[in-house]
């Protein structure tokens, strides 16, 4: 049982959609340089989901445990951590896939200085067309709404 909490548990924190408001751990603490822009046009994009293979491990674990345990007897043991790990594998690289996948948009950004650029990236701003945005680079490149003064 808490192997399957782990599963879980940890397959949401590893695999969280890029976004304008939400940033990784790794992010933290870390310098990012910034350009200003303007927002050009948006569509939404689905992504699909990557396979890291966290999920199928970490499902496999859980299902050879918990298959493990079905009986006493050592060969209907080994026959049920077979088949529970093959199961937990399946079911992990799903939860895996789906919590990678989902709906986002591509947007189409015009910085003041350089060449436009598509990003595609959660609209948790609800960010428009004609929009100021912030362009935050530094591994990974991100817009926010620009909410600075104008000076």
């Amino acid at each position: 049982m808490c192997l399957g909490l782990l599963v879980f548990g940890f397959l949401p924190t590893a695999c969280t959609m890029h976004s304008g408001t939400t940033v990784g751990r790794s992010d933290t603490g870390q310098i990012q340089h910034f350009r200003k822009g303007v927002i050009l046009s948006l569509h939404e994009v689905e992504v699909v989901g990557d396979q890291s293979g966290v999920g199928i491990g970490a499902g496999a674990v859980a299902g050879g445990l918990a298959g493990s345990k079905i009986s006493k007897d050592k060969v209907y043991s080994a026959i049920g951590a077979i088949g529970g790990a093959v199961a937990g594998g399946l079911a992990g690289a799903k939860i895996e896939e789906l919590a990678m996948g989902g709906d986002s948009i591509e947007f189409i950004v015009q910085p003041d200085d350089g060449q436009p650029f598509a990003i595609v990236q959660k609209n948790d701003e609800n960010l428009g067309v004609g929009e100021r945005v912030l362009i935050l680079e530094s591994e990974t490149t991100r817009i926010i709404r620009d909410q600075t003064s104008k000076n």
